[in-house]
């Protein structure tokens, strides 16, 4: 019994903590998914981008106070705008998910909706971009990934 309880809070911890991608790791996964060359944006700047927004982290989440939104996963995408938390008044949805689907492991909807984001808005409607990847040299982030 005493075995099964310390297997279950391993598993919960596991849940809770969520998906941490190594930089390469993200890297090959965006390239999956179509990221490279999107809207003419390189790997390179994907991954920079998601280096300072989440660290990697599916699970990443950070509250606004200003407008009460949270942003949400490892694009961190604003729940005033793109997704719908039940809580952020005058939300928008234009991904038209709840904010939730953001914090999984599976990337699908969360690199739809990081698209959509481009295709209205460009790399530029995130902030960390603007501040650490805009107007550099971001090779290193995809150095070594063999992508």
């Amino acid at each position: 019994m005493k075995a099964l309880l310390v297997l279950g809070l391993l598993l919960l911890s596991v849940t809770v903590q969520g998906k941490k991608f190594e930089r390469c790791e993200f890297a090959r996964t965006a390239k999956k998914f179509g990221m490279a060359g999107f809207k003419g944006i390189s790997l390179a700047n994907w991954v920079c981008l998601v280096q300072w927004e989440s660290d990697y982290n599916t699970k990443a989440t950070n509250y606004n106070p200003g407008d009460k939104s949270t942003d949400y996963g490892i694009f961190q995408i604003n729940s005033h705008y793109w997704c719908n938390d039940g809580k952020t008044p005058g939300a928008v949805n234009t991904c038209g998910i709840p904010c939730s689907v953001l914090l999984q492991d599976d990337l699908t909807p969360a690199v739809k909706c990081a698209k959509k984001i481009v295709s209205s808005q460009g790399i530029r409607a995130w902030v960390a971009w603007k501040t650490h990847c805009q107007n550099k040299d971001v090779s290193q982030y995809v150095r070594g990934c063999g992508v």
